[in-house]
């Protein structure tokens, strides 16, 4: 079996609980904060659900460099609009993880933040897991202490929450 169709399932159940977690983010609680140091809840919302974009560009490219990156951070309007950008995403991701050959997974992949100065540099492998996989469940865990906080029920994830039990 290919090392793409291993990670589909994953994938797949990620975004699922992913999108779950976007469904419920209160869009009239922008500007909520948790600490003066936290990321506010409208940018962190719609950065997690842009984060498949990175995905793609980790699984299409050799590289990113940030100096030289077209990203333009999405506005929190609802949470409709969250799960669409999500899954409009995860569609594009899922369909370039298929399509990956074996061998591309062990070529090299770098993230700059500008011509010759790394963020990251490793395998195509690592970067999806690491830069892309991994960093979208990160602030998945974060969005779901911002729901706690702002009263709202937190989906499970990978068992039972408080709010959702089997």
């Amino acid at each position: 079996m290919s090392v793409s169709k291993l990670l589909v399932n994953e994938f797949d159940e990620e975004m699922k609980k992913t999108r779950a977690m976007l469904e419920r983010v209160p869009a009239d609680k922008a500007d909520f904060t948790p600490h003066p140091k936290s990321m506010p809840l409208g940018r962190l919302a719609p950065h997690v659900a842009q984060l498949v974009g990175f995905g793609l560009t980790v699984l299409t490219t050799p590289e990113l460099d940030f100096s030289k990156a077209n990203y333009t951070p999405l506005p929190l309007e609802s949470a409709a609009q969250l799960v669409s950008v999500l899954d409009q995403g995860a569609a594009k991701v899922r369909a370039a993880l298929i399509a990956l050959p074996d061998e591309a997974w062990g070529q090299d992949w770098k993230l700059l933040r500008s011509p010759g100065n790394p963020l990251f540099q490793g395998t195509r492998f690592l970067a999806y897991r690491q830069m892309f996989l991994n960093h979208i469940v990160h602030h998945r865990a974060q969005l779901g202490v911002y729901l706690r906080l702002n009263e709202k029920p937190v989906p499970s994830t990978y068992g039972p929450s408080a709010d959702e039990m089997f």
